[in-house]
């Protein structure tokens, strides 16, 4: 047996094990690029949409606001006619309540 030939398998196995070593390393350093990058455009595509999603709250909180004043308005207007019409009704009936309070406070039973 050549003891150099020995010394070649042994060399060509370490050679072997250190380029292994290297392919592991890329894949990892692949898998770690990948992992960032697919982070990163989570990262964008959720800052959009929460960028979206406040627009849109935006626009319709001023829209419910615009429109809030025209509602206070319109509320007061008719709160207004309900409490005149009640004033109206209070008033045809005030007399006959008054006159039926009396009948019964006057009214004696023997």
């Amino acid at each position: 047996m050549d003891p150099f030939k020995g010394q070649g398998g042994i060399q060509m196995l370490l050679t072997a094990e250190q380029e292994a070593q290297h392919i592991v390393s890329n894949a990892r350093n692949l898998r770690t690029q990948r992992l960032k990058q697919a982070k990163d455009e989570a990262e964008k595509e959720a800052s959009q949409y929460r960028t979206h999603m406040e627009e849109d709250y935006q626009k319709s909180l001023s829209e419910s606001s615009g429109s809030s004043g025209s509602n206070v308005k319109r509320l007061d207007e008719e709160t207004e006619a309900k409490i005149n019409n009640l004033k109206q009704s209070a008033s045809k009936v005030s007399t006959e309540v008054v006159d039926m309070l009396l009948k019964y406070v006057t009214n004696i039973k023997v």
